[in-house]
């Protein structure tokens, strides 16, 4: 089975990874040579590299596989799990300098389970650190916050993230052109991870594929709407997005919006005109009774927007 380019090209080395903050660069490279770190909130958008620094972290710091637990809050997010979990593993000395629960997507963690956790940092302080990755920072309760050193990661510029998907599929010896890869790169940016998923799955004949061309590649709502939108067939687009796009799924796709101005219009102002449709529509859509009918009419203003 052929190894995931995600994992295969993820750094593991401070050196490898790349910052988007020189400051956070300084500190992360203290905290290695001091050889310790404290409770750590990382935030950012999805793929942009929380979970990656995390283990950049563990690696550098020589942490053993037995002294670390990994956790998905998105799945295991309740008190009794926290309680029987993550208490039993700090509970019990460290093999090594101290233990690391790495806890990605906190923000989903309940608020009983965040008062528990907040318990266990100071509880267990001088033998677990706690590292946190979350997408929505504003869903963990001040006392976390309060006890963890914050950093949010910033989405890298587009053309560091082309240039990155790219080198990849260099490395691996696959043939593409540039427009092809611009389509991936709009549909996902800033998510990485995903990028490098959807590129690997529609390169199996050694070529990168045109988003549904012959129906070859794997679909996604994304790549379907940038395409026609590259056509000009703004309709088209819209109509993907509003009957492909999953209902959960609203919530990116405002920040796909907002991450992607440049598909809505090429000239500050148009770009400013389109900030201002995407807001309204993200306050709208916390009101309105029909999610999809109010996606449908934000997307109708943004095409009206000076191009």
């Amino acid at each position: 089975m052929k190894e995931l380019w995600t994992e295969k090209y993820r750094p593991r080395t401070v050196s490898d990874y790349v910052f988007t903050d020189a400051n956070q660069r300084q500190m992360v490279e203290s905290w290695i040579q001091e050889g310790t770190i404290p409770h750590i909130l990382l935030s950012g958008s999805p793929g942009t590299g929380k979970t990656t620094l995390a283990k950049v972290l563990i690696n550098e710091l020589g942490v053993a596989e037995f002294d670390v637990l990994q956790i998905n809050a998105s799945r295991d997010n309740g008190v009794d799990f926290i309680k029987k979990s993550v208490e039993g593993f700090v509970q019990t000395m460290p093999f090594g300098k101290f233990k690391v629960v790495l806890m990605d997507e906190a923000d989903y963690l309940s608020p009983p389970a965040q008062g528990i956790m907040r318990g266990l940092l100071e509880t267990y302080a001088s033998q677990a650190r706690f590292i946190f990755t979350c997408n929505m920072p504003h869903k963990i309760m001040d006392a976390l916050h309060s006890r963890c050193q914050s950093f949010h990661i910033d989405k890298s510029d587009v053309t560091e993230f082309t240039a990155r998907a790219a080198t990849v599929l260099v490395s691996e010896g696959m043939e593409f052109d540039l427009d092809t890869l611009d389509s991936y790169v709009k549909a996902t940016y800033p998510d990485l991870r995903k990028c490098l998923n959807l590129l690997q799955s529609n390169t199996t004949t050694g070529t990168l594929t045109k988003p549904n061309e012959n129906d070859r590649g794997v679909k996604d709502w994304k790549l379907e709407a940038v395409n026609f939108m590259k056509m000009g067939a703004i309709r088209q687009a819209r109509s993907v997005i509003c009957t492909q796009a999953a209902v959960e799924d609203i919530n990116e796709m405002f920040r796909w919006m907002y991450d992607n101005l440049e598909l809505w219009s090429k000239t500050p102002e148009g770009q400013d005109e389109a900030i201002l449709a995407i807001r309204k529509g993200m306050v709208n859509h916390s009101m309105v009774a029909d999610p999809e009918i109010n996606l449908s009419a934000t997307l109708v203003e943004l095409c009206q927007v000076e191009k």
